[in-house]
């Protein structure tokens, strides 16, 4: 659905995307991480047609970017981090004109308002809703004429826990569904739930792109912490795949004298500090 070769693009002189390589597949989620100002959202612009001066290749859908017709967008949605909305017009009314702009036929008003918990507020005006509201308002606008492909940008940024898990749900149903998923995103929590590849996107560049487990495990190692009573409570640590080499365990085991094993792991976070020397709040 998705093939980037060699794509470079610069707001002066100095270079700011450079040598970006990726595919992404039909029905596939695929994340862009890093932090603020690494490229992402510029990325992401030139892939969804709004910047096209760039080098090299970018083909959506089998078009290339720059080189799109009107038709381009009546197979992608985008939700951007900043809603696009007119706060005048009440949530159906923002609905039912951006719709009107669509040639195909579009999902049901009623029904995507009810998923994201605004049909209560359906003929309230934008400009008197949340912040969050907002969000999931430009979610399912992104989503009306039921695109190919979905760009979002932060789309649990500024939502509470309950919102988030909803908005989560239904992007993984999105997929289900068939939908190709591009999700921009500093929030290695949700990339690890709901990506099936992710790229580490630092300084304009590519620094790591494969599955959030096997970044993970290539970089990291599973480990399990024991505590264990000898006099006072002490704990030990070894690495999960060398537990029969770990003579203090064995013999803690055969003699009843574990109080308690937890196993850990790397996060994404802890990988992309690794790889790329960044952190990522």
């Amino acid at each position: 659905m998705i093939q980037v070769v060699d794509l470079s693009f610069s707001y002066t002189k100095n270079s700011f995307l450079e040598n970006i390589d990726f595919k992404v597949s039909e029905g596939e989620i695929f994340g862009f991480l890093g932090p603020s100002g690494a490229g992402k959202s510029t990325l992401q612009k030139i892939l969804t047609g709004l910047i096209k001066t760039y080098k090299g290749r970018s083909i959506v859908n089998g078009i290339e970017s720059k080189d799109f017709r009107n038709d381009f967008y009546e197979n992608i949605g985008v939700d951007f981090e900043f809603p696009s909305l007119y706060e005048k017009l009440t949530a159906r009314e923002n609905l039912e004109f951006f719709g009107s702009l669509y040639s195909k036929k579009l999902r049901n008003i009623d029904e995507m308002l009810e998923m994201v918990g605004l049909k209560n507020h359906e003929d309230k005006k934008v400009s008197e809703y949340s912040k969050g509201m907002k969000s999931r308002l430009n979610f399912i606008k992104a989503l009306l004429h039921n695109p190919d492909i979905l760009f979002l940008d932060e789309p649990t940024s500024g939502l509470d826990p309950n919102s988030s898990r909803d908005m989560k749900n239904i992007i993984l149903q999105e997929k289900k569904n068939g939908k190709t998923i591009i999700l921009t995103t500093h929030n290695m929590a949700d990339a690890a739930e709901l990506c099936d590849r992710v790229a580490f996107i630092v300084d304009g560049r590519v620094k790591a792109l494969d599955t959030p487990h096997n970044l993970i495990m290539s970089k990291g190692a599973s480990k399990i912490k024991y505590t264990y009573l000898d006099g006072i409570e002490k704990t030990g640590e070894c690495l999960l795949s060398h537990t029969s080499g770990d003579k203090k365990l064995q013999e803690l085991i055969e003699s009843n004298r574990v109080l308690s094993i937890h196993s850990s792991e790397p996060t994404l976070n802890d990988i992309f500090m690794e790889v790329t020397g960044r952190v990522l709040q």
